[in-house]
């Protein structure tokens, strides 16, 4: 195939360009099979091939060299050029550093006589207009105004700029002289100025923007110009409110005119606070008068509502609201300070007796619910005691824990409602966002703390102490039969109120007066209330477990027989354990599931362990009634082993521990007297009093018979 230059071009691969060589030659490929392969020839095809290249190889390397040649020659003669044209570079250069000076120095002498030509211009200009001013002064001196400049309605503006100046010049001559003139002046400074006004109003009424910048202009240097911005503040609250939101329908409005006061008056940010203050003295405030005033007199829950409502639409602390969005206007001075002041200017008379009419209808809408409650319930709540007789009795119940006065069926009803718990305390969470709002931050923790005295009288005092007492003169006597203990759900209702009046403590109450003096007042209350109702409950569950106790008294007296523990026939005992045990133990049970579902945390814990100890003692002091046969002591083992399980219950170590020193010490009624001595000294009865083990001991039946008593002498 041809050998040239262009088959070496990228991509060369030379193992494809020797198989295309190998591929053309005859013989030299795998055509023909083994046979027709004829090496010889391939290897000539080869060398005449490389000779090929090599020749073709000189013709390159020809070429290359005459190439170079030329490409030096050419860069000779471009790098003569360039220095030919650096030379010419410079040459222009010099010429215009000298164009520069000369051009300079000419710019002096120019500058130099520009000044004095406005040196000698100016005072003649001024002669000028102060020729043109008297000329115009004694057409008013005169009393007829010939000039077009008057004359000419289209030439007001140049009208104004002259009566403008004749104006002040006229303030400056004496009265006497020239009373006449001064008053045609300034009678004409009025037509000129109402004029503009005039003209002013037009053209906003028919949007020409451009004409009212021109006469805003003019009019500035007016006593009147003032008069032109409430001109075009009223004319722009024209059809403005026509939405049920007047603060949107505001908000809009601002916006509006921000975006076009610039445009018209050279002090854009006076005239935009001037409006936003007109919006807020007379449209606004007419509008909160007519929200609160008649709602203040008849129904002060809708006052407060909307007061708050109101207020908050207002307010620097929202985001959402008409003041925050007029706070990214330029106002020109210190915005927040600004609508501050305009909004308590509004709210002012409202919010100096915000916090009494606060309290005036929390106290009422509490004192209703709580009624509302007691109506529901039939109940007509009985005054509960103050003074030092009362207290004298308090003092008396707890230490001797005697039922003063008589007892109060309330027939299951605990007097503690959710319900009402909840109405109180949304009730005071509402007025707690009220307060924080509406209270001046020196009253505020003042403030909150009036309306926690009246969550403390109303939840506290008038619903769960009034509850507690209820429930105290409801519990019976402890040696009352089959009495219904309610007082623990008293606790169990009475701990979830708590729960949430704690809440509320912390989320609502706490934020308001946590930098204050208040705060440890607030907490001083709180803790008086707590440990009012503490003493309280502890009265309250102390009598009711004297009651279990008398209880169990009742079921023991009754169901307990002195066979039990004697049978007649030895021989013949069917049963596992007493019934009287039986019985016992199923009330038990009963009570400490109904004491864990009252109670949380350690509180179980304590009323279990008090519980579990005065059961403790009734059994054992139950068992000492009785003389024990052998089979009757096995028999009070098998109650006692009852007991014990029961006692497991309880999950409380010392009431399990004094149940299984119970059961040891039952041991003692059936153990043969030869092993007495053994058992008294073992693990469980060691560390009990001698005379302990010896009162267990003469229980049994044959503590005389077999002379027992030698063991303790």
């Amino acid at each position: 195939f041809p050998t040239t230059a262009g088959i070496f071009m990228e991509p060369f691969v030379a193992d494809e360009y020797i198989e295309r060589l190998v591929w053309r030659t005859p013989g030299g490929g795998s055509r023909g099979g083994a046979e027709a392969f004829d090496p010889k020839r391939l290897l000539e095809e080869f060398i005449n091939h490389i000779q090929e290249l090599q020749i073709m190889d000189e013709k390159i390397q020809r070429k290359v060299e005459k190439l170079e040649q030329q490409c030096q020659k050419e860069a000779k003669e471009f790098a003569k050029k360039v220095q030919e044209l650096q030379k010419s570079n410079q040459v222009a250069f010099q010429h215009f550093q000298e164009l520069d000076e000369h051009i300079s120095y000419v710019a002096t002498k120019v500058c130099h006589l520009g000044d004095q030509l406005e040196g000698v211009n100016t005072p003649r200009q001024r002669a000028v207009e102060a020729q043109k001013l008297m000329k115009y002064f004694n057409e008013f001196l005169d009393g007829e105004l010939k000039s077009d400049v008057f004359t000419n309605s289209e030439k007001i503006k140049e009208a104004a700029d002259i009566i403008q100046k004749l104006h002040l010049i006229a303030q400056e001559l004496p009265f006497d002289r020239f009373s006449e003139v001064k008053s045609k002046i300034a009678s004409k400074y009025h037509d000129l100025e109402c004029q503009l006004i005039q003209e002013f109003t037009s053209a906003q009424r028919r949007g020409e923007i451009s004409r009212m910048r021109e006469v805003a202009a003019v009019l500035l240097h007016f006593k009147g110009y003032s008069h032109c911005v409430d001109v075009y503040i009223k004319q722009c609250q024209e059809g403005a409110y026509l939405r049920n939101d007047i603060f949107e329908d505001a908000a809009i409005l601002c916006q509006r005119v921000n975006k076009q006061v610039g445009d018209i008056f050279s002090n854009p940010e006076t005239v935009l606070a001037k409006l936003i203050q007109n919006v807020f003295e007379i449209k606004l405030q007419s509008f909160v008068k007519d929200q609160l005033e008649e709602c203040k007199k008849f129904d002060a829950e809708q006052y407060l509502k909307n007061l708050y409502d109101l207020y908050t639409s207002l307010s620097l602390k929202r985001t959402t609201n008409l003041s925050s969005k007029l706070m990214e206007f330029n106002l020109g001075t210190d915005k927040q300070t600004f609508l501050s002041k305009l909004i308590k200017s509004i709210f002012i008379s409202y919010l100096e007796n915000y916090i009494e009419v606060e309290t005036g209808y929390l106290k009422s809408r509490s004192a209703m619910i709580l009624q509302r409650y007691y109506d529901s319930k039939n109940h007509q709540k009985r005054s509960i005691g103050t003074g030092g007789i009362q207290d004298l009795k308090e003092r008396i119940r707890q230490r001797t824990n005697l039922p003063l006065g008589p007892s109060i069926d309330t027939h299951g009803e605990t007097f503690l409602s959710q319900e009402v718990v909840v109405n109180l305390l949304q009730e005071t969470k509402q007025a707690f966002e009220r307060c924080h709002r509406l209270s001046d931050p020196s009253d505020l923790p003042r403030n909150a703390f009036r309306v926690f005295t009246i969550l403390v009288e109303f939840l506290c005092i008038e619903h769960i102490d009034y509850a507690l007492e209820t429930g105290l003169a409801g519990i019976p006597s402890s040696d009352s039969k089959n009495a219904n203990l309610y007082f623990l759900d008293v606790v169990q209702q009475a701990n979830t109120i708590f729960h949430l009046f704690d809440k509320q403590f912390n989320d609502h109450l706490m934020p308001l007066i946590s930098s204050s003096p208040k705060l440890s007042e607030c907490l001083q209350k709180k803790k008086e209330i707590i440990e009012q109702m503490e003493m309280k409950l502890d009265t309250g569950i102390d009598r009711t477990l004297n009651c279990m106790i008398g209880q169990m008294k009742h079921i023991l007296a009754a169901e307990q027989k002195k066979t039990d523990f004697k049978p007649e026939d030895e021989n013949n005992v069917l049963i596992q354990y007493t019934n009287a045990c039986v019985k016992v133990c199923a009330y038990v049970r009963k009570q400490v599931e109904k004491i864990k579902n009252s109670m949380d945390g350690k509180n179980v814990d304590t009323v279990l362990m008090e519980l579990g100890v005065r059961f403790h003692r009734l059994i054992y002091e139950h068992l000492q009634q009785y003389s024990y046969s052998c089979m009757g002591g096995m028999l009070a083992i098998c109650d006692v082993a009852e007991y014990r399980k029961c006692a497991k219950d309880f999950k409380i170590p010392l009431v399990l521990q004094l149940f299984d020193t119970l059961h040891a010490l039952c041991n003692l009624l059936v153990v043969a007297p030869d092993n007495l001595k053994q058992v008294c000294s073992g693990e469980q009865l060691a560390n009990l009093d001698k005379n302990i083990l010896h009162s267990f001991v003469q229980l049994r039946a044959d503590y005389r018979s077999a002379r027992l008593a030698r063991h303790f002498s």
